[in-house]
């Protein structure tokens, strides 16, 4: 192993490499505080690093960044997996075993705004399932704390709106 950057890099992809779905700032922060890796900076810096070299791609979703291995993150891994210790790899299937519906869950459900004009604002609501889109709809409103409040709501209530407009669809 080169350096412990390079194997933070290395785990952070692991991790990517064991889900369907994009993983938040939050979500990839706390496995490696949990395991005693290496403090909140350099989880950061790493991630910012990653993100420069192209080896992941990054999305912001209302203050929420989502990251997903891009083809070069996958080539990556594939050269240098094995750099990741067995007990490493043991750590990574046994967070995700004990977190992963929970983790996708939070990824499933998306919600956001943004401006669109001088007085208007449009809110974008999802449910998704792996990369498949159950459900969206854009919303637009005159107001901000409007889109604020949809976006809320969406988080708390999707799973009723999904199934109301099925039912009533159907």
């Amino acid at each position: 192993m080169k350096d412990s950057q390079t194997l933070y890099k290395l785990i952070i992809l692991s991790m990517l490499d064991k889900v369907d779905f994009a993983l938040t700032n939050s979500q990839i922060t706390a496995f490696m505080l949990e395991q005693g890796y290496t403090d909140y900076f350099t989880v950061q810096q790493t991630l910012s690093d990653m993100v420069q070299s192209g080896f992941l791609s990054a999305r912001v979703i209302r203050n929420s960044t989502h990251y997903s291995m891009t083809p070069d993150g996958e080539e990556t891994l594939a050269y240098f997996g094995n750099d990741v210790s067995a007990g490493i790899k043991r750590d990574i299937e046994e967070y995700f075993k004990k977190n992963k519906l929970q983790m996708r869950d939070e990824n499933a459900i998306t919600a956001d705004y943004d401006r669109t004009g001088s007085n208007e604002f449009v809110a974008h609501l999802e449910v998704k399932e792996k990369d498949a889109v159950l459900v969206g709809i854009d919303l637009s409103v005159p107001l901000e704390q409007q889109a604020i409040a949809l976006c809320d709501n969406w988080k708390k209530k999707s799973q009723q709106i999904y199934g109301y407009l099925v039912k009533e669809l159907l």
